[in-house]
């Protein structure tokens, strides 16, 4: 089954004893992983048997204590208490905050409830605070949210560049993947701190936090002006190249010299590297993802893959690295940013397709897509929204400026929460919460990053009367009135053909999924799989014994048609620019060279860079950066806290990595309690005096949960995600 935490999407092999769950082992056959995982997946089943889990429903008294009380209490005091706000204050005064976290099934059913059946207009997950930039900038770009790679790519390329992404910690069985690579390949490395990637990497580019946008443009002039292009390439799959060249002629060696503090040597190296590489892969995460200009920052990667032309052949891509374990299946079926299936609200098409496959009236479909998480949030504290329903997030943690989000949400008429755990800091401060199962306790399916949709599994009980979230879903329907909606919807599995259905014609087509069963054959399946695909080799070699073979993923028989056959060796096909045959398990997008525009043809789209919204001052004259602490920690560390193996391989209080040259200024040295202000609060936290940060900035890392007590409520214009990763602190001892 797949792991529950990060995007990769490890498989992992759960053992029972006497029917329970006793142990795990990551799963030798499995085409992500290859037998490996990362400590979070070790300790996956320790995370169930915390102390603190929610084991029933508990309601705020008058006295503002939470009480035990019932199923039936609970959903009455939940139904009764939204019906009225919405009663009194309009349909949109009611909303809810869902997850990136939980089975593509119930995200669906979440989705689809709130908004056809309770009538919600609003409700958004935290997948906005990872992955809507890159969504965001695959639409513009493609014309759909269509992360193009396999994870072969890593294998397959001999220049690997990655930008604001440390997969050492963040995606680490994804770096297995690039230390498998037999090409002996470039690593670049372009990231303001000397990250765990950055001292493996080949060349490590200590830029100027958020001056990624002028270095792209400076390295696409450089590309333009010395005919290191594929102009082949551009005009038959591209549109507005022209106009793209045009506007980055000003952005000259010595401008972008001047924004991103890297030498001119080093930005005209980094062009030959592009340059000479036959294959070449630029992949990011959350240093791009999360910041005010995030969006066009995505797509000036995205402009340098089209004009080189590496789209499409293996070991190439603009590959944005997802963060949570189904935030793809968030993006496409949760019903937040797109209507089910990708669809868009505003389509009437769209709509009454969707209306059709659930057999429901199409004008319960709302025409509009739904506020963003920070405009949710602002219509609270606008007193527009008075009734807010949280989902597996943690958002009084985990939301940018806590202590204005967590007065926000003090202000709510009535807020529930769904949650694993009663002890989170959102679950805290609820009126009433909701006692739910965690993976490992419930069925469905998630889809990870390069677009493979896996499966999860039932394999412990939940405690006491901990429900699956689906179940749960189930419930309040009834108690909503609006069951008889969803009766088709009978189980995880009887959603997942509904899923099918919805996604039909779309470019995440998967109608040719059979069911689970084929999906565990298959070592889960990629996106787009429609019926069609049913034809295409691949199935699943067994031996004599009926078992499956370790080497399925690499097996000749099993390649996609026209495709030159693997060579498991790694080694280059002796016809120039072939491909190696990509087997059937591992597909990439874009080999055709047409995209997802009506008219077939990708997008250069591009504006000049904008100031830090915050630069540092006299009062302030530090930079705070944050990101991944260690590969023992996830996001608010609601799970992994409570394993104590994971407990170990990280310090358990918060710290701040101060460079040596504002250490001696300030006088503070290695263990030193020290205090970290922004204009929004302070932190004490223990320095860590080193050379991983430049002069000038500071890094803590966000799992903690006084960070974002510093961190400016700042957000990119297009996709609406947070920039969390730059604001002006000042340190004192």
């Amino acid at each position: 089954m797949v792991c529950g935490y990060c995007s990769t999407g490890c498989s992992l092999t759960v053992h029972l004893k006497d029917g329970e769950a006793v142990s795990l082992t990551p799963a030798a056959r499995y085409p992500v992983n290859r037998g490996v995982a990362c400590p979070k997946g070790w300790e996956a089943l320790a995370v169930l048997a915390a102390g603190d889990r929610a084991t029933t429903p508990l309601r705020r008294d008058p006295s503002g204590v939470r009480q035990p009380v019932g199923w039936d209490e609970a959903l009455r005091t939940m139904v009764e208490r939204f019906k009225a706000i919405q009663a009194q204050h309009g349909p949109e005064s009611v909303a809810f905050l869902g997850t990136g976290q939980m089975p593509t099934e119930e995200m669906a059913l979440l989705g689809a409830l709130a908004r056809f059946g309770m009538g919600m207009a609003h409700g958004d997950g935290n997948t906005r605070q990872c992955m809507a930039t890159s969504v965001v900038a695959y639409k513009q770009a493609f014309g759909f949210d269509a992360p193009p790679y396999t994870y072969r790519d890593f294998e397959e390329s001999d220049v690997i560049v990655f930008i604001g992404a440390n997969p050492c910690l963040a995606h680490p069985i994804l770096w297995e993947r690039v230390l498998r690579n037999p090409r002996d390949p470039a690593i670049v490395v372009i990231d303001p701190r000397v990250t765990e990637t950055a001292m493996q990497a080949t060349e490590h580019l200590p830029i100027r936090p958020k001056s990624d946008q002028a270095l792209f443009y400076g390295l696409a002039r450089l590309l333009i002006e010395r005919g290191w292009i594929d102009r082949a390439y551009i005009d038959a799959h591209t549109r507005d190249f022209d106009e793209y060249a045009a506007a980055v002629e000003t952005y000259t060696l010595d401008r972008v010299t001047e924004a991103t503090g890297l030498g001119a040597d080093v930005v005209e190296r980094l062009a030959e590297t592009i340059h000479r590489g036959r294959r070449v892969s630029f992949w990011w995460t959350m240093g791009v993802n999360q910041s005010y200009q995030g969006v066009r920052t995505a797509q000036s990667i995205i402009n340098l893959a089209l004009m080189t032309g590496n789209m499409g052949r293996p070991g190439t891509g603009a590959n944005s690295i997802t963060g949570q374990c189904n935030a793809m299946g968030s993006r496409l079926f949760s019903n937040t940013t797109n209507l089910l299936g990708g669809h868009d609200f505003a389509n009437p098409d769209h709509r009454a397709k969707v209306a059709r496959v659930l057999d429901i009236d199409p004008a319960v479909i709302p025409t509009r897509a739904s506020r963003a998480y920070n405009e949710i949030i602002e219509g609270i504290l606008r007193e527009r929204i008075k009734g807010l329903w949280v989902i597996c997030t943690n958002t009084a943690h985990s939301w940018i400026n806590q202590d204005q989000a967590r007065d926000i949400l003090g202000r709510l008429d009535c807020l529930v929460v769904q949650d694993m755990y009663a002890t989170t800091e959102t679950a805290r401060m609820a009126d009433l919460v909701l006692p739910a199962a965690g993976w490992g306790e419930k069925d469905g399916t998630f889809i990870n990053s390069e677009r493979r949709i896996g499966r999860i599994r039932k394999v412990a009980r939940a405690p006491g009367q901990a429900l699956a979230d689906f179940s749960i879903f189930k419930l309040v329907a009834e108690y909503w009135g609006c069951g008889e909606m969803f009766r088709a919807w009978r189980s995880p599995a009887a959603t997942f053909q509904i899923l099918k259905r919805l996604s039909a014609g779309q470019p995440c087509d998967i109608t040719g999924i059979d069911g689970y069963d084929m999906l565990d054959d298959r070592g889960g399946i990629q996106w787009p799989f429609p019926a069609a695909a049913e034809a295409m080799p691949g199935a699943v070699p067994r031996d004599q014994a009926g078992e499956r073979r370790d080497d399925f993923c690499g097996d000749a028989a099993a390649v996609l048609p026209g495709a030159v056959p693997h060579d498991p060796s790694g080694a280059t096909p002796p016809v120039e620019g072939a491909s190696t045959g990509t087997p059937a398990c591992e597909r990439r997008l874009f080999e055709d060279g047409r995209y997802y525009h009506p008219d077939g043809r990708a997008r250069f789209v591009y504006e000049d860079p904008r100031p830090l919204p915050e630069p540092p001052n006299d009062r302030f004259p530090l930079l705070l950066l944050t990101g991944r602490g260690s590969a023992a920690q996830w996001h608010t560390q609601t799970r992994t806290a409570k394993s104590a193996v994971l407990r170990k391989l990280y310090p358990a209080r918060v710290y701040v990595e101060v460079n040596p040259v504002d250490a001696k200024a300030r006088g503070v040295v290695t263990g030193d309690t020290v205090q970290v202000e922004s204009r929004r609060s302070r932190i004490a936290a223990t320095a860590f005096v080193t050379r991983s940060v430049q002069p000038g900035h500071l890094f803590v890392p966000m799992h903690y949960e006084e960070t974002n007590r510093l961190t400016d409520a700042v957000f990119d214009p297009y996709s609406k995600q947070p920039s969390y990763k730059a604001c002006a602190v000042e340190l004192q001892p």
